[in-house]
């Protein structure tokens, strides 16, 4: 498997390696080893599965804060997700910065949103799932948000949301200080 930085401190973009053969191909997706030398805690305590119906649904940009922050594996098993990745951690050195990977069921890529980082995506194809595998278990009162328009974040999306939650909306935007 190839694991590449993703330009925040911490966040990873996980390629599997296939093994390809008469019978197709077989890839491992997790390696508690490699992970380990990149700081990326693979424990899953949940999984979760998010399907979208539309293209164009904006989901996000959500994250877990204090003892409850928790970090994820996400990846695509069906369409695709143009997925966001925003590093919401003060002492970080990437504070307020964001990347982004596209996640399709066809590349299989995963990425590793370390806690602190907040996650959202847009799907680029009707009937897009993400399975998300996180470290932490979900705690209510500690989740939080950014806008997903924020223009102190300045996230450049491929299009504009056809699809937002009212609670997506309703998230603060941050100060520029």
């Amino acid at each position: 498997m190839r694991i590449d930085p993703l330009g925040i401190d911490g966040a990873w973009i996980i390629e599997p390696q296939r093994l390809t053969d008469e019978r197709g191909w077989f890839a491992r997706l997790v390696d508690v080893d490699l992970f380990a030398a990149r700081g990326i805690d693979p424990t899953v305590v949940q999984e979760s599965v998010a399907w979208n119906e539309k293209a164009g649904t904006l989901r996000g940009i959500h994250l877990q804060e204090g003892d409850a922050a928790e970090g994820k594996l996400i990846r695509c098993t069906s369409g695709a997700a143009y997925d966001v990745i925003v590093d919401l951690r003060a002492d970080s050195a990437t504070f307020r910065q964001w990347r982004a990977v596209t996640l399709t069921a066809e590349n299989h890529l995963t990425v590793w949103a370390p806690p602190g980082t907040a996650h959202g995506y847009l799907t680029l194809e009707a009937g897009t799932e993400l399975v998300y595998r996180m470290n932490r278990p979900y705690v209510p009162e500690a989740g939080a948000g950014v806008r997903w328009d924020d223009p102190v974040l300045g996230i450049d999306w491929p299009s504009a949301p056809a699809v937002v939650s009212d609670r997506d909306r309703a998230w603060p935007l941050l100060t520029a200080g």
